[in-house]
């Protein structure tokens, strides 16, 4: 479901994304595949787990939850269910600053961002925890104590909007790539222990500092980064000559040059590459998504569990 224009959301569109909020899950017991597979496998933070029910044996199941007995009297794998207890806090960090303004095919960053983040707060409903966030631009950041229900969800997105509504393309809205670790830090004074943090962003401001402000709030959370890009970061058109600017300052390129479009693209990569292995050190997936895709697709692609073939 993407936004009416593709350059701005709509409260009910973000309302909307709610029925999609399904077919993927933030719980420890993910599968295989899942870019979340081992973030839970030292500890749950503290939390118990409840049996939920007895099952065949699927594909991506975790092997240590077999049960034997009823395995050898069946005569098939049987594996035991469970479910996370319920009431966790939740942190969704939303990046709504100018950066995040722009889109060359399907809808802007921002609005990338803010769809990626609804869906994340309409999981976190749907499994019994408390959704709140921090909505952040350039020139503020406004935080909403996490709390169950529906309420507090359509204030999340009605601040979402807000911010969003607020970018335009207009030279005098200067960028703030420092407000990225500033968010970070308040991040760890808001969310103690035990939650979920969830951040999207295109990570404008990445620097040294940024890993470690990470890595703390990892220490007693669990940390998702979703990285959101454009294609146009990744490859350049097969065009003959483009002319980019930051708003102020412009320059001419030849993008029918291979060498130049494979250099632009290894270059995005690169650095993505870097971030992730940086992350993966400190047990932090970092899951690209595209605001020249759905989505709805990309999020279940990367969390939801595959069928077997």
């Amino acid at each position: 479901m993407a936004a009416a224009s593709g350059a701005y959301v709509r409260v009910r569109d973000l309302a909307g994304l709610r029925s999609h909020a399904q077919g993927f899950s933030f719980l420890p017991r993910q599968p295989r595949h899942s870019p979340l597979a081992g973030l839970y496998a030292s500890r749950l933070r503290g939390r118990g787990l409840d049996f939920d029910e007895l099952r065949v044996y699927q594909p991506g199941d975790d092997v240590r939850d077999i049960d034997w007995k009823v395995t050898a009297r069946m005569g098939k794998p049987h594996t035991r269910v469970y479910s996370e207890e319920r009431d966790r806090r939740a942190l969704v960090l939303v990046d709504q600053r100018i950066n995040m303004f722009f889109g060359s095919r399907l809808q802007m960053k921002s609005v990338t961002a803010a769809e990626t983040a609804a869906l994340g707060i309409w999981r976190v409903l749907a499994q019994g925890d408390r959704p709140g966030a921090i909505v952040f631009n350039d020139r503020e950041q406004v935080e909403i104590p996490a709390h169950r229900s529906q309420s507090r969800a359509v204030a999340i997105l009605r601040e979402i909007e807000r911010m969003n509504r607020l970018l335009h393309a207009r030279a005098d809205q200067a960028s703030s790539p420092d407000r990225l670790n500033q968010v970070l830090e308040r991040a760890h004074r808001v969310a103690n222990h035990d939650q979920l943090i969830l951040l999207v962003s295109d990570l404008d401001g990445f620097d040294e500092e940024t890993p470690h402000l990470l890595n703390r709030l990892s220490r007693h959370n669990d940390v998702v980064v979703f990285l959101v890009f454009d294609p146009l970061e990744r490859d350049l058109p097969e065009a003959s000559l483009l002319v980019v600017s930051d708003g102020d300052l412009q320059i001419e390129i030849d993008a029918r040059d291979r060498a130049l479009r494979r250099s632009f693209t290894r270059v995005f990569e690169d650095r993505v590459d870097s971030g992730r292995r940086e992350l993966h050190k400190r047990r932090i997936p970092l899951l690209p998504i595209s605001a020249g895709e759905p989505v709805v697709d990309q999020v279940q692609a990367l969390l939801g569990r595959r069928t077997s073939t």
